[in-house]
């Protein structure tokens, strides 16, 4: 899976990852693993973060070619 979430929260006008962890009650450390593909997020977590972040989950968020193959 895709993201942009670092994209997205640059472009709020330099929200850190501390900030946005605590909009989103996470870790800061759940924010940078997000941000480098390392943990998908829940869908209430995916759901969060585009409220603070003003977009929708489908911005932020997008399945690559390979990742209709999970079972």
């Amino acid at each position: 899976m895709k993201n942009r979430l670092k994209e997205f929260r640059v472009k709020r006008g330099d929200l850190t990852q501390e900030e946005l962890a605590v909009k989103v009650n996470v870790s800061r450390q759940t924010i940078i693993a997000v941000e480098k593909g390392k943990f998908n997020p829940s869908v209430k977590l995916a759901l969060k973060l585009a409220k603070v972040l003003n977009c929708s989950v489908e911005e932020l968020f997008t399945l690559e070619e390979g990742d209709w193959d999970d079972r």
